[in-house]
């Protein structure tokens, strides 16, 4: 089992947040883990878990060349004494990136696939090719994202998130997963904001309600999809984003990502700006971790 380290909420002051009467709050989920960090911790237990059931010893999974994933999936396989396979779209580059040398140190097996058959990854004559290449394993989709993933996220928001005061909850969404098991979680009674960290997110809406159909018992509409903040894509970013994320460290002492967490946290200030928020409420934001992916920015 890995181990979890409780997460402070941190409050961020800030003379915009004074202006709009608005409390700023950051779950810090970075924290819980030095290596399988953020939302990628509460992805993987139930899956590790399933995963032990089987008596399987090996997992297999998918991700691009920086996928925080993999890297999540190479560090949680090396802690629990498994062994790891990494399906990896795209061709390998050498000398390998920051990503790719850690999921190698932590004895990932990385196996390259073109794009083209990357995106047939899922269907089961693939599957079942890479069972002939590799024999028995564990499969955890890319993103992590699956039931045993939402099961997960589910139980934070209601063992931890639900004893927090708040009244909007932000948090950033790649696959949707973990916003799925979040929203379910919750149970309505709070509203929830994802952004997307992908240009043309609208199509994470749908795919949340179909996770949302398929594992919660009731209709839970309290939540939305914002989509205005992907500045130019997933990985993408402008000189605007880095100055957002040297300001938040250096004012704030808040480390922050180009693909995930510094996109959400500028759309909220940009919203707070606007008055989107109730003067008087309280913003709790989820850093969902994915530092090592973190370019240094001082």
């Amino acid at each position: 089992m890995l181990h979890y380290q409780p997460t402070p909420v941190q409050e961020i002051h800030d003379e915009i947040l004074v202006a709009a009467g608005v409390r700023l709050m950051v779950k810090r989920e970075d924290c819980n883990h030095p290596t399988v960090s953020g939302n990628k911790w509460w992805k993987l237990k139930y899956n590790l878990a399933e995963s032990a059931r089987g008596g399987h010893s090996t997992l297999l999974t998918f991700g691009g060349a920086y996928s925080n994933h993999i890297y999540a999936v190479a560090a949680a396989a090396r802690e629990v004494g498994l062994k790891s396979i990494g399906i990896i779209r795209g061709e390998e580059t050498l000398p390998l990136n920051a990503t790719l040398s850690f999921a190698k140190e932590c004895g990932m097996r990385l196996h390259y696939i073109l794009r083209n058959a990357y995106r047939h990854k899922t269907e089961n004559a693939s599957i079942e090719n890479l069972h002939q290449l590799f024999g028995d394993f564990y499969l955890i989709p890319e993103g992590g994202t699956n039931e045993l993933a939402l099961q997960g996220c589910e139980e934070f928001a209601s063992s931890i998130l639900s004893e927090i005061d708040f009244d909007y909850l932000c948090l950033p969404v790649g696959t949707g997963g973990t916003m799925a098991g979040i929203v379910a979680g919750l149970k309505g009674e709070k509203p929830v904001l994802g952004f997307s960290s992908l240009k043309g997110g609208v199509f994470l809406e749908p795919e949340i309600k179909t996770m949302l159909k398929g594992f919660a018992p009731i209709t839970i509409k309290s939540w939305r999809i914002e989509t205005t903040y992907h500045f130019g894509g997933y990985g993408k970013s402008t000189a605007e984003l880095d100055d957002f994320i040297f300001n938040q460290w250096h004012k704030h002492h808040i480390p922050l990502d180009r693909v995930y967490t510094s996109k959400m946290m500028f759309g909220v200030y940009d919203m707070i700006r606007n008055n989107y928020f109730d003067r008087g409420s309280t913003v709790m934001l989820i850093h969902t971790g994915g530092l090592q992916g973190r370019h240094a920015i001082t």
